[in-house]
């Protein structure tokens, strides 16, 4: 492969700042971790720098990156070592933009779709752009959101419409929403397809599932629109009614944003030994806490996938969600489905839930025996057959 003979570009800006900063991935991280591994053998990298355009990095430079960030750091001060060691090696190449040559450029996350310049440098380094959709909740649920992230939201999304070559949605009701915003401000849809993302399978503890505890898990970050508000209405009518004989709520999840209230009530302590505040977990550790739950609790106002909902369901643990479309749609059939601010349904279900021979409970156990969770093979097999009938330009995905 020459410095500039890669078939395809592929973005990681925002794999690149994750990395920088250390911090664990989230759902879109693990996106294009996955994307970098499957694409990034025939790739050259790309990096969106905000309102600065884009910069073509060679083959050469492309592949020592991609290693880079595939590669798990021990510590912050690790990561930062490696990318700096990148940067000495091959830093002067940087610099130096290639010609995208009418190449798709895949960026699976939103980073740099909200920078002005975007569409001109498109243009100008000649790329084709096949992006991925994760959700438009900013401009949907802005009161559940960071101040200034709706207008910055419509400018992603704005920009998506105008540049790509094809948008790919992780899940239908994703590109539904989409298509419900173009219509309504008179902008063209690009060719569109659905790919829900693998799951990662939870490695559960060996041997025989304990049996169920009284405990009850959300999992995710604190934020308003997960509505932790509800289950915590919920779990201060358990402790008035049943005091220690209430079942638990674990909250697993760093702390984030628009939920004064909810921290604010935990800090206080009103639940006793009743709700449990464990914070971000390593993947084992939240293994182990589900494989004894009662049930997973999913009570959002509003997602574009729902990731811990098909992590539980594939580990063989009932879910209780709200009744969004996109939970109908991944979800199989399979979870319990309740409106987000029906507080009365979601106490009895939980407490239907946490009767040692629940009725409710087992029969979600045997629906759960036909939930097929989505995997990568079949999340790429989708995909490249998408990129390959695509206009033009696409030879090296047949």
């Amino acid at each position: 492969m020459n410095q500039n003979g890669a078939p395809l570009l592929i973005d990681v800006s925002r794999l690149l700042w994750r990395h920088w900063a250390h911090v664990r991935p989230t759902g879109i991280d693990r996106i294009c971790l996955a994307w970098l591994h499957h694409y990034g053998p025939r790739a050259q990298a790309v990096i969106i720098r905000k309102n600065k355009g884009g910069t073509i990095l060679p083959a050469a430079a492309s592949q020592a990156l991609f290693r880079q960030l595939l590669r798990p750091a021990a510590s912050k001060a690790a990561a930062r070592a490696g990318l700096i060691g990148w940067a000495l090696c091959h830093g002067r190449h940087a610099a130096r933009t290639l010609s995208g040559r009418g190449r798709l450029w895949l960026n699976a996350g939103h980073t740099g779709l909200d920078s002005t310049d975007l569409p001109a440098w498109c243009a100008a380094a000649d790329v084709r752009p096949v992006l991925m959709l994760h959700d438009i909740i900013p401009i949907t649920h802005p009161q559940f959101c960071r101040e200034g992230e709706k207008a910055r939201h419509e400018v992603r999304v704005n920009t998506m419409l105008h540049i790509a070559a094809a948008v790919i949605g992780n899940s239908q009701d994703t590109l539904h929403v989409l298509a419900d915003y173009a219509a309504a401000h008179q902008l063209p849809v690009p060719p569109t397809m659905v790919a829900w993302p693998g799951t990662p399978h939870l490695a559960m503890p060996p041997g025989t599932r304990p049996p169920a505890s009284n405990e009850f898990i959300i999992l995710g970050t604190i934020e308003g629109r997960k509505n932790h508000h509800l289950l915590l209405d919920v779990w201060q009518r358990l402790v008035r009614e049943h005091g220690a004989a209430a079942p638990k709520l674990v909250i697993i999840g760093r702390r984030g944003w628009a939920c004064d209230d909810v921290l604010a009530r935990l800090d206080a302590g009103e639940f006793g030994d009743r709700v449990e505040e464990t914070g971000a977990l390593e993947d084992a550790a939240i293994a182990a806490r589900l494989a004894a739950a009662r049930a997973l609790l999913f009570p959002s106002f509003a997602e574009g996938y729902g990731l811990p909902l098909v992590e539980a369901l594939d580990a063989g643990v009932p879910v209780i969600a709200s009744d969004l479309q996109v939970f109908r749609e991944i979800g199989q059939g399979v979870p319990e489905l309740l409106a987000p601010d029906d507080h009365a349904a979601w106490q009895a279900a939980i407490m239907a839930y946490a009767a040692p021979d629940s009725p409710a409970r087992a029969a979600q156990m045997g629906r759960l025996s036909g939930f097929k969770a989505p995997d990568w093979p079949g999340h790429f097999a989708k995909v490249d057959a998408f990129l390959a009938a695509l206009p033009s330009g696409n030879s090296a995905l047949r």
